[in-house]
């Protein structure tokens, strides 16, 4: 089982993430959780580079190094794990590059980075991918107190590109199900597991 998380930050998939990995371990699965970028040493070296705040970084080589961590943690980690036919849940997939350096930054064209991304999941898809959908002012008021990474720090009207780009593919894609992130994590964790036993 393949399950990825997706949303703006501050949309919850962390904690929900958790949530998720107690209330499977009560029906005896157990579930591998991964970060991107990060997963492996190469990945999270990778990462250090992407979320500095130091200097610029071009859009093309952002998109690219997101690309590559990911090959790395698909190739290294997650395909081994579903070849057993474990449960692997990801904070973050390919769907956060299309929104984020597809809408969000406009690195290259759509198709292209649809293309990267089949190239660097290695060609495994979700079989669940959760949108915790949240609005940009919301998402604001609750990682004002949070030290901001440079993705963070890119502005309003960039998460807003972003949110309308995860709203698009939400549209079409059928593994997609979106959940109103703006409500107690209770009921939030609620609607994610029926989709989930209905997948068992």
């Amino acid at each position: 089982m393949f399950i990825t998380f997706e949303g703006i930050d501050g949309s919850g998939k962390s904690t929900q993430i958790r949530l998720l990995e107690s209330y499977l371990a009560t029906k005896d699965i157990t579930s591998h959780i991964f970060r991107e970028p990060g997963g492996t040493e190469i990945s999270e070296q990778i990462r250090s580079l992407l979320l500095h705040d130091s200097e610029e970084m071009d859009p093309v080589t952002e998109l690219l190094l997101f690309s590559s961590a990911r090959s790395q943690l698909i190739a290294e980690k997650v395909i081994p794990l579903l070849d057993n036919s474990e449960t692997v849940i990801l904070d973050r997939f390919y769907d956060s590059t299309v929104a984020y350096q597809g809408y969000g930054r406009e690195s290259a064209p759509l198709r292209d980075i649809t293309q990267l991304n089949r190239i660097a999941a290695h060609g495994r898809v979700p079989d669940l991918t959760f949108y915790l959908r949240l609005r940009v002012e919301d998402a604001e008021k609750r990682t004002s107190s949070n030290r901001k990474d440079r993705m963070e720090k890119s502005g309003k009207d960039f998460f807003q590109k972003v949110s309308g780009g995860f709203d698009e593919i939400s549209r079409n894609e059928e593994r997609f199900k979106t959940i109103n992130a703006n409500r107690e994590k209770s009921r939030v964790h609620q609607d994610i597991v029926s989709y989930v036993d209905a997948l068992i």
